[in-house]
């Protein structure tokens, strides 16, 4: 079929892949970061203008790197908003990320529908800081004159797609995107225009939700454009993940999501109910702790990195001698305990040893986030694999525990673009599609997870067992019926 690209704008920067469309073999690759001072402190700012995605994207694309691409799909930052005018300029700056300056505006979001279910039942998921629904509240409150200047609404894949396009009439975007703003249903396909006007204060034009293998259009020179979706969308479809399959992803925070034929409705907001990049559903788990877990403790024990925390873990033993790590030390959002703090649990004299600490720190990371994939086991998801991103996915001590305490064969993949990988596999989707050489249900089948590692529980699967309900004992105790609340 030729070759496609994908683009992924993430907060930071613009990443470019150029596959071929029939293996999903990467050809060539561009980088360029975005063209965005940070605030102070270094953090990234709250407000970007969406231009400087734009000049990244372009610098990223320079030296002849699209030559001979016959479609694009564009992967971007979830959670931006881009408040367009009635003449499609932008009305202030995007706002981006996980803007703490809407807390207030999402507790007022729950209290304004009735509460979490609710929400939960309107949309699929209760509105959290970052999320667009929210930030438009936020928006009213804070700046009327601009939410009463704002006639359209755009993320941030749906504004990159249509400046791609020349900026037509026709604004769309994909199921993926829509299933995160917080008023669009996964389990409906449909808009929520009231819970717009909830937090706008008025009606405004939102995005076509156009299928997974259609095109958004075509630019002036021929060029296809696919209808782009979300990063974790993008990565979930790049990774080539499927039913029984789910994806742990460590970050200073962690997730799991996992692939599903069906919207998940849940009262206690503890799963977001996303739609994927193909027609099917990604419900998806979030823990407010995980790699932070580590760094605090490899801060605490004096040592440099997390390979030095990993390698004193690996001195103990499953277990970590009795010593249990309840790693909530942001508060945690699974179990929803906003206001407690991390708990250490088991001291005994032959315990109070630096290995066992780093074992317990692991060993609490991981079972957190095997409560988050209990959740979601818990509503019939079905987990056989689980794909497990981040850097900290490469650590002994995380490879060696994870099996067991997951109870699921752990895939490591080798580090790539997911999320440019998944949004070049959805431009060779829509461009097989619109010729007739692929099914529109159906999309490419990429040769996706070439060298990653596989690691199986096998005889380990008791022992982690063992060490699950050890946290799971310590957990009930110290937060009587948190995952029943």
């Amino acid at each position: 079929m030729g070759i496609v690209a994908g683009l992924d704008s993430s907060p930071d920067f613009t990443r470019i892949v150029v596959c071929d469309a029939d293996t999903g073999a990467v050809l060539r690759q561009g980088y360029a970061p975005h063209p965005v001072e940070n605030t102070e402190g270094g953090s990234r700012p709250a407000d970007v203008d969406p231009q400087a995605w734009l000049l990244s994207l372009g610098e990223a694309a320079g030296g002849g790197l699209l030559e001979g691409v016959q479609a694009i799909g564009v992967s971007a930052q979830q959670n931006a908003v881009v408040p367009l005018d009635a003449q499609g300029n932008t009305v202030r700056p995007a706002m981006v990320g996980g803007d703490k300056r809407a807390q207030v505006a999402a507790a007022d979001l729950i209290d304004a529908l009735g509460g979490r279910e609710a929400w939960a039942q309107a949309v699929g998921c209760v509105p959290q800081a970052a999320q667009p629904v929210t930030k438009l509240r936020w928006m009213n409150r804070t700046e009327p004159e601009n939410a009463l200047r704002t006639a359209v609404l755009l993320q941030a894949h749906d504004w990159l797609v249509w400046q791609l396009l020349g900026r037509p009439v026709r604004r769309t975007t994909d199921r993926g995107g829509a299933s995160g703003t917080g008023y669009w249903s996964a389990a409906t396909g449909a808009y929520r225009p009231d819970l717009v006007e909830l937090a706008l204060g008025h009606q405004v034009m939102l995005p076509e939700v156009i299928g997974p293998a259609d095109a958004a259009g075509t630019t002036p020179e021929g060029l296809l454009i696919s209808a782009g979706t979300g990063e974790t969308m993008a990565a979930a479809f790049g990774l080539g993940i499927g039913l029984g399959d789910a994806v742990v992803s460590l970050g200073a925070s962690g997730s799991v999501m996992a692939v599903h034929p069906e919207a998940l409705v849940d009262s206690s907001g503890m799963i977001t109910s996303l739609a994927d990049a193909t027609g099917m559903h990604l419900p998806v788990v979030t823990t407010l702790n995980a790699v932070r877990t580590l760094r605090g403790t490899a801060e605490l024990l004096g040592l440099p990195d997390l390979e030095s925390l990993s390698e004193l873990a690996m001195k103990s033993t499953p277990g970590a001698h009795g010593l249990v790590m309840l790693p909530y030390l942001e508060g945690e959002r699974t179990p929803n305990l906003p206001h407690t703090a991390g708990t250490l649990a088991g001291l005994r004299r032959e315990a109070m040893r630096p290995e066992h600490l780093a074992r317990a720190a692991f060993e609490g990371m991981l079972c957190g986030l095997a409560d988050a994939l209990d959740v979601l086991r818990g509503r019939g998801v079905e987990v056989r694999r689980v794909f497990l991103l981040g850097a900290a996915a490469e650590l002994a001590a995380v490879q060696a525990a994870s099996p067991a305490l997951f109870g699921a064969q752990v895939v490591v993949p080798q580090p790539a673009d997911y999320a440019a990988i998944g949004a070049a596999r959805q431009a060779a989707w829509a461009l097989g599609a619109s010729q007739g050489t692929l099914d529109p249900r159906t999309p490419p089948m990429w040769q996706a997870g070439a060298g990653a590692q596989v690691l199986d529980p096998g005889e380990d699967l008791a022992v982690g067992q063992a060490v699950r309900q050890q946290f799971v004992s310590v957990r009930e105790q110290t937060h009587p019926g948190a995952f029943r609340a």
